[in-house]
């Protein structure tokens, strides 16, 4: 097979794993496209670093193929532009995963890939989730959520299940074979088939215990989706109008014990909707409840801008406290951008070339990357919004010993119906699962939903449709071996297979 055909082969295999994550769910499918792609790699004696960039660059052509949707409505750029933009961003992208196999291909003897290659991998994706802020979707462990390594995402989180998934593949790719000889049908590495097997199994035994127990208290919570057209999101003189339907849609829920609106539900600045906010607090409080809204806070005495949750009405122990006032402490910033959309690099020469470089409430500033829970009706909320949830590491580093769920909140209409809303959900039910918590999740216009501390779905509001969902909300007691080490546990276990390879690599061939 020459080169050409490698690469494309290549590109489909690649391509094909977007039918492994939401809303398609074939979780089974990696264990064969990356098996091919790693056997491919072994039969190969070059080329490596542009083999892997095919396989990539067909695995986020088609996995994130939903950002197109967002630059060519909403960017104001022509097809060709946008589709260029696509190319780019996906070209980028799998840079990192080629990266890694070229560096391990050039250094590492390829018998060895099995001990290097995991933590080659966990190290190019701490670096695709940080560089430049960072993108880490479409990380494969996600495709586990419902497959068979779901057992283990509370113990290693979706970052250790992506590297035993990269372990097991690359395992079968180079050394499962099947031979015919004059004696019959032999079979090589079938050690890689029982290491499957026992990572399947596992996976199952685990899975069967609850690390996170109810505790016996529940809260009655609402998620209103409002549904708003993203081209009218920003228009003055929609405020109102949309304000209004926020509240229509609440009107018949202030026996709930906590409401939660999306992200930037309200679409005035803070500063211009203090009457609103402390009439809206004012209902809540005498609602005895409490009321989250996403907001946008522009402070005029430093020109800093936050992309911002509230809550209002009943906060501590369930008691009303202090009406609401501008620049209260029950409140969240987010502090993880998404580039272009909230924050524009090297703005003063990028924002004069296309209009997608100007789009509003695009100059957000960075809010702490550690700040307090939302006090909300006596529970605390520990906030992300939109792709925060993407980051275990912040989640995690905002998770305290009261911290009861998690709640988050975004705007999906930028992506239109493509797989990206449902993509996002299934981040937040894989964030449910790893730390044993809750997961309230309101959006503009889907996919709202409730998610147990399992990961499991409980209720979700039809997408593109104006509705409330409400549910009693279980609140659990117990850690998950994730929430309390995070991924230290699994650096360390590849971190000593990497060092392993490497005292082998340098021993005497003569002397092994």
């Amino acid at each position: 097979m020459n080169f050409y055909a490698k690469a494309t082969v290549l590109f489909l295999l690649g391509a094909s794993n977007t039918l492994a994550f939401a809303p398609f769910n074939l979780w089974w499918l990696p264990y064969i496209s990356f098996s091919l792609w790693f056997y491919l790699h072994h039969i190969s004696e070059g080329k490596h670093f542009k083999l892997a960039w095919c396989f990539a660059f067909g695995y986020f052509g088609a996995g994130i193929s939903w950002v197109h949707v967002s630059i060519a409505d909403h960017g104001g750029l022509p097809l060709v532009v946008s589709i260029g933009m696509m190319v780019a961003l996906c070209s980028y992208l799998a840079v990192f995963f080629a990266s890694a196999i070229w560096v391990t291909n050039k250094y590492i003897s390829k018998r060895l890939w099995p001990l290097v290659i995991p933590f080659a991998w966990l190290l190019i994706e701490w670096c695709r989730a940080h560089f430049l802020t960072g993108f880490p979707w479409l990380s494969i462990g996600y495709s586990q959520l419902h497959g068979g390594l779901t057992g283990w995402l509370p113990i290693v989180g979706e970052v250790g299940v992506s590297a035993f998934l990269i372990l097991i593949t690359l395992s079968i790719g180079q050394n499962f074979r099947i031979q015919k000889n004059t004696i019959g049908v032999k079979v090589n590495g079938l050690n890689s088939i029982v290491l499957f097997v026992l990572f399947i199994a596992s996976s199952w035994v685990l899975n069967q215990y609850h690390w996170a127990t109810l505790n016996g208290e529940s809260k009655l919570v609402t998620m209103v989706q409002g549904n708003i057209e993203q081209t009218m999101r920003w228009v003055p003189e929609q405020d109102l109008p949309t304000m209004n339907k926020y509240l229509a849609l609440t009107e018949a829920h202030w026996n709930s014990d906590i409401i939660i609106w999306p992200e930037a539900a309200i679409p005035k600045l803070e500063i211009k909707a203090v009457d609103f906010l402390a009439a809206l607090d004012l209902k809540a409080r005498d609602s005895d409840t409490a009321l989250i809204t996403g907001i946008v806070d522009y402070q005029y005495a430093n020109d800093k801008i936050y992309n911002s949750l509230l809550s209002l009405g009943n906060n501590e122990n369930g008691q009303s406290t202090l009406p609401y006032r501008y620049g209260h402490n029950n409140r969240f910033s987010k502090h993880h951008l998404l580039p272009i959309g909230e924050f524009v690099p090297f703005q003063s020469v990028l924002r004069e070339l296309a209009p997608i470089f100007d789009l509003p409430m695009s100059s957000f500033s960075r809010g702490d990357y550690v700040q307090r829970n939302l006090a909300s009706n006596g529970l605390k909320m520990a906030p992300a919004i939109c792709f925060e949830i993407a980051f275990p590491k912040q989640i995690l580093a905002n998770l305290f010993d009261d911290t009861d769920l998690i709640v988050t909140v975004s705007n999906d209409a930028w992506f239109g119906n493509s797989h990206g809303p449902h993509q996002h959900l299934e981040i937040a039910q894989v964030r449910a699962k790893e730390f044993g918590l809750p997961v309230l999740r309101a959006t503009n216009n889907g996919l709202t939903a409730f998610i147990d501390h399992r990961g499991n779905i409980q209720k979700q509001a039809t997408q593109f449709e104006a509705s409330t969902i409400t549910q009693k909300v279980s609140l659990v007691s117990g850690y998950t071996p994730y929430r309390r080490l995070g991924n230290i546990p699994i650096y360390a276990f590849f971190g000593l297979l990497f060092i392993v390879a490497i005292l082998i690599q340098r021993k005497p061939a003569n002397s092994i």
